[in-house]
């Protein structure tokens, strides 16, 4: 099997190699992958709705909105016949182990719990040769996968344990391996993916064992992206013939010491990527401050912050001026006893979050994202509030952080300037909604399918606010 994948990849332009101390790697073998151009797409070998949201999806397609239960287990969703009838081969043996569970614990059947079900399920009817295997879809790949055992802490390693004797309680099958369900856990703590919908709102979670190859970089040079359940892999760089490709596993907004703490815990590596590799550098503690750091004290200079040698104050690396510890503490500590009523409180979400804006405002860099992140929560609730005056200028306000924070083809920026050119469209700004939409489009096209229902939705705005413009100016002359 494996080298019929090595041979598939051929046949695209990929190869597989193992670098010291990286493990697998994909890279571009034979050719260049261009920006905007699919590297490689996957179907999942198994997935599961996800219920972040506390909202049911249905099993199959992910959607959400009317759905019905499975009136056999009464745990899987679905919106329609189709869809139920689509995914029996794969729910008939977990609805019927799911169905002899106690009604009351059904609840507490987790989606993680779920997918592994699901993965057990699936190379069991792919043995009896109910599922085709198939190069791209067989258990073999997710044995290949790194489950990262020794390097968990044993109460990690007793929860695995605890869940897969849940796992194992469920199934009640006769051959079942309880170590080996523990190490998958692993696997899949590691190597899963969450699906996201075309705005990466996440929908799921799932396994694709191809695309884990793929290593992380904090500066990729391609974007994961979904089409439905497909996971796509697109190039947002020109990726030369002998490179390896990258994509991100975590949130790429954040200063060095963070993301690779991030990446050391989540995925048991040291990142040694182009950007952590300047960990120290004036530049990158410069960077670092600006991110997550604090402000300078005179509103109109935009310094950064570090510690004096006697660690007694912040001193502004652009004016000299300093903060004094205590001060600092002293907001930090009100920013906290707001961050907890907010938790609390969600009638008064909104007087709350603005609330935390105004210490923060006070406390962290112009440029923050710890600033940036309240203030996509204000303009979350004010869109659902419908005040759409109020959320384009909170919108507004995050533009030039995101740009200073994400590369030029990423994904979230090209969507925030999509938002930014909705709501410009809908209070009647069309030159505005023009110039947000027209970036919007050059980037998603980008890092998603250029004639995806998404993308041409998108291009249809842009097309309605052109003409309105184009209608309001004839109009004056």
């Amino acid at each position: 099997m494996q080298q019929d994948l090595e041979h598939l990849l051929e046949g695209q332009g990929l190869g597989v190699s193992i670098l010291p101390g990286k493990g697998r790697c994909l890279f571009a073998a034979s050719r260049d992958f261009y920006p905007g151009e699919v590297i490689m797409r996957q179907d999942p070998y198994v997935y599961v709705p996800g219920n972040s949201d506390g909202e049911s999806r249905c099993d199959r397609c992910l959607c959400s909105g009317k759905l019905s239960k499975c009136s056999a287990c009464q745990v899987a969703w679905y919106c329609g016949s189709s869809c139920q009838k689509s995914d029996w081969n794969m729910h008939r043996l977990e609805c019927k182990a799911l169905a002899m569970v106690d009604k009351d614990k059904r609840k507490f059947v987790t989606p993680s719990l779920r997918l592994m079900l699901k993965l057990y399920i699936r190379r069991r009817l792919q043995q009896d040769k109910v599922i085709p295997a198939t190069v791209w879809d067989n258990h073999r790949l997710v044995e290949a996968l790194v489950a990262h055992m020794s390097e968990l802490e044993e109460k990690q390693l007793v929860l695995y344990a605890q869940m897969a004797n849940l796992v194992n309680l469920i199934l009640q099958w006769p051959d079942i391996d309880i170590r080996e369900i523990t190490e998958s856990f692993s696997k899949l703590s590691c190597n899963a993916h969450t699906i996201c919908d075309s705005e990466l709102r996440p929908l799921g979670t799932g396994l694709y064992p191809v695309i884990a190859i793929i290593n992380h970089s904090c500066a990729p040079n391609s974007v994961l992206v979904f089409d439905e359940r497909t996971a796509v892999v697109r190039a947002v760089q020109h990726i030369s013939k002998g490179s390896e490709v990258f994509i991100s596993y975590i949130e790429t907004a954040a200063s060095t010491a963070t993301r690779r703490k991030a990446l050391k815990e989540q995925y048991f590596f040291d990142c040694l990527c182009i950007r952590c590799a300047k960990m120290g550098t004036p530049d990158d503690i410069k960077e670092s401050a600006i991110l997550e750091g604090y402000r300078c004290q005179d509103s109109r200079c935009f310094g950064f912050l570090l510690r004096d040698s006697e660690n007694e104050e912040f001193m502004c690396q652009e004016c000299g001026q300093a903060r004094s510890k205590e001060e600092m503490g002293k907001i930090a500590g009100e920013e906290k006893d707001m961050l907890e009523e907010a938790s609390t409180r969600s009638n008064h979400a909104l007087s709350i979050f603005k609330k935390i804006e105004n210490l923060q405002e006070e406390l962290y860099h112009p440029f923050s994202v710890i600033l940036l992140r309240t203030r996509e929560k204000i303009i979350k609730i004010l869109m659902d509030q419908e005040d759409w005056t109020e959320a384009l200028g909170y919108c507004r306000l995050t533009i030039s952080t995101y740009e200073r924070a994400y590369p030029g083809f990423h994904p979230l920026l090209g969507l925030q300037y999509y938002t930014c050119g909705k709501i410009e469209w809908l209070l009647g700004e069309s030159d505005d909604a023009i110039k947000s939409l027209s970036k919007a489009v050059d980037i998603l096209r980008v890092t998603h399918r250029a004639n995806s229902a998404f993308v041409n939705d998108l291009v249809s705005r842009l097309d309605e606010a052109r003409a309105e413009a184009y209608y309001k100016l004839s109009q004056c002359t």
